[in-house]
């Protein structure tokens, strides 16, 4: 096994996106005269294709099936991504620096063609190795499965490999899975204070990621005894 990585989500982290997802989303719901509140947002940061169709078929009313949901709600968030990707200030700066210092992941809840789209039009495509969705595991955030497979296919040590993360279910998804976790709140859709306590180190903005951030958060005291702990079940 190699040595450890970092590992992105994409949503919320790198690009303000969450208002786009709701925005489409909402246009859907009330497309049909539904009702439409940012809970149902909320609801939805980090699940997969499969379980945010479901939530909006079942618990919202759209009289659509969960496949036409999904491939209405995916094409045209695409489609505005790709047109405008609405890059967080610093994301670029901080993605050139980090890629220069460790290897790199993505562990997106978005579909594949979501972010294939955004890596595209922003050109970040050459700093991740590994792009995983979580369609492509069996459970999505705030399961650990994402992040799980983004290691095995990075072949990367657990002990000394850090997530970025901006939501709730995005934490606790790291989290589980024995990643350190530097957590940068999502300001439109901010993660509970619960949510919060677990990650190792809290920044107001993605300017303040540097390598020596990760640096600082693999070599605590403790970080090497909590992954040991975890992978310990």
């Amino acid at each position: 096994m190699n040595s450890g990585c970092v590992i992105f989500d994409l949503d919320g982290t790198l690009i303000e996106s969450e208002q786009v997802w709701r925005d489409v989303r909402r246009d859907l719901v009330t497309g049909f005269g539904l009702r439409w509140s940012d809970d149902a947002q909320l609801a939805m940061m980090g699940l997969r294709t499969t379980e945010w169709s479901r939530y909006m078929h079942e618990t919202l009313g759209v009289p659509l099936d969960q496949t036409a949901i999904a491939e209405h709600v995916i094409a045209e968030v695409a489609d505005r991504l790709s047109r405008e990707v609405p890059i967080i200030p610093g994301a670029a700066h901080a993605l050139q620096a980090l890629a220069a210092a460790y290897p790199l992941g993505l562990a997106t809840s978005a579909a594949r063609p979501v972010a294939d789209a955004v890596l595209g039009a922003a050109g970040w495509g050459r700093y991740f190795e590994i792009v995983v969705s979580a369609d492509e595991v069996e459970r999505g955030k705030p399961a650990p499965n994402v992040y799980l497979r983004t290691l095995e296919l990075m072949e990367a040590d657990v002990r000394w490999s850090a997530a970025i993360e901006d939501s709730g279910n995005g934490i606790r998804s790291a989290r589980a899975a024995a990643l350190a976790v530097v957590a940068i709140p999502n300001r439109a859709f901010p993660p509970g204070e619960g949510a919060l306590l677990l990650a190792d180190r809290v920044l107001d903005g993605i300017g303040e990621l540097t390598p020596k951030t990760i640096a600082s958060v693999l070599n605590a005291s403790d970080r090497p005894r909590k992954a040991g702990l975890r992978d310990g079940g």
